[in-house]
């Protein structure tokens, strides 16, 4: 069966009770799109994880070599690598118990979809976290 992503009141209910997103493949450079993105969400409240492991800190946050390193319980791995990259990084997802695995824009990968979402997590991909964030999640909010 093709994958879908979930309906758009599932998106928002996650993204109102989600609270840490850790954001593998996080760049320190500011001019990169995963930080821009990362410190729009940061800016909107919640608590961003940087997983890079050629980095101390990234937004004022320690940043990890992996998923399994960050010593708190995390409810959305957002990522930013390459679709072929995504197995190894679902993986982690699942070892860590987060709640989401959501591929940015541009980045799809099935089998990756299927081991996550097979052990529990809800899986978004090919979407822009920032973009679902401003039209479902109200600024008031």
């Amino acid at each position: 069966m093709a994958f879908e992503n979930p309906d758009r009141e599932e998106i928002k209910q996650l993204l109102v009770e989600s609270k840490i997103i850790a954001v593998v493949g996080l760049s320190d450079n500011p001019d990169r799109t995963s930080y821009m993105i990362a410190e729009a969400m940061q800016k909107s409240g919640y608590r961003i994880i940087p997983v890079n492991p050629n980095a101390e800190q990234i937004l004022g946050e320690k940043s990890y070599a992996s998923l399994t390193e960050v010593p708190e319980q995390i409810d959305i791995v957002n990522v930013f690598r390459r679709s072929e990259h995504i197995v190894p990084i679902a993986e982690e997802a699942v070892k860590v118990k987060a709640k989401v695995l959501w591929l940015q824009q541009g980045v799809y990968n099935e089998e990756a979809a299927s081991l996550a979402s097979e052990q529990g997590l809800t899986v978004i991909m090919d979407r822009c976290i920032k973009v679902e964030h401003a039209i479902l999640v109200p600024r008031n909010h």
